[in-house]
């Protein structure tokens, strides 16, 4: 799309990203990614990857400012991470012309950072998009027991990503799903087949909790086949959240 630009710039030594719509709508959208997500100096993963590069150029088209960072890589909500998102946040509002009160979007583990920023910045945040969310570590320690491997990788990325011993993770007190009582709104896209994070222990969770706190949320299973669906609900869920400035 002509005129439309992205700019690639470091904080803290981490690369980050902020795609420039051609006509801004003055709000913003921060990405945060899941274990796969990287960015570097003039690519990243939302970048290379059709489905994701799909959904920025939606977004993008309607107006909205994305930005995201690499975050430390597999950073698991740590608090690093969560320090870095909320630099790029105040950032780019420095930088930008946008309403205060930007959007989230997560994939996997980016959902708990996610979690944490709607905890501590609740004024910043209008609304919460969650794909495939991992909300709680230690249920997901509990699921890839399961298979060895898997198991051993995990505990190794929480070990660096927390700088702990790799035998102090399983003790952790890791944030749990009842830790988190912000009412803003979140929707939740689940895929129905071939998901990284089981929606029973995680998403589905969630939003049990969410009933009790009396602040439901909307969740929706899709297929892969409607992607183009799922970007156009998506841009719906924002826009329905932006009638209060």
């Amino acid at each position: 799309m002509e005129g439309v630009s992205e700019r690639f710039f470091q904080i803290e030594n981490e690369w980050n990203v902020i795609h420039l719509p051609e006509k801004p709508n003055g709000f913003g959208i921060l990405i945060i990614g899941d274990r796969t997500h990287f960015v570097e100096n003039g690519s990243s993963y939302w970048l290379e990857h059709y489905g994701r590069r799909q959904l920025i150029n939606t977004l993008k088209s309607c107006g909205y400012t994305l930005f995201h960072s690499n975050l430390y890589g597999r950073h698991w909500g740590s608090p690093h991470a969560v320090l870095l998102a909320k630099q790029l946040y105040h950032l780019v509002m420095k930088q930008e012309i946008l309403n205060k009160k930007i959007h989230i979007l997560s994939e996997g583990i980016g959902a708990l950072v996610a979690l944490q920023l709607m905890e501590e910045m609740p004024n910043s945040i209008r609304s919460s998009v969650m794909i495939n969310p991992c909300l709680d570590i230690k249920a997901q320690i509990a699921e890839e027991k399961k298979n060895k491997f898997f198991y051993k990788q995990m505990i190794k990325e929480l070990s660096k990503a927390y700088q702990l011993d790799e035998k102090a993770v399983t003790h952790y007190p890791f944030v749990r799903i009842q830790d988190f009582v912000s009412k803003i709104p979140v929707g939740i896209w689940q895929k129905m087949n071939g998901g990284s994070y089981s929606y029973k222990i995680h998403g589905k969770k969630y939003e049990e909790w969410r009933k009790q706190l009396k602040a439901p949320i909307q969740f929706t299973f899709y297929f892969q086949e409607n992607i183009n669906r799922i970007h156009d609900m998506i841009r719906s869920f924002y826009k329905e959240h932006e009638r209060i400035l």
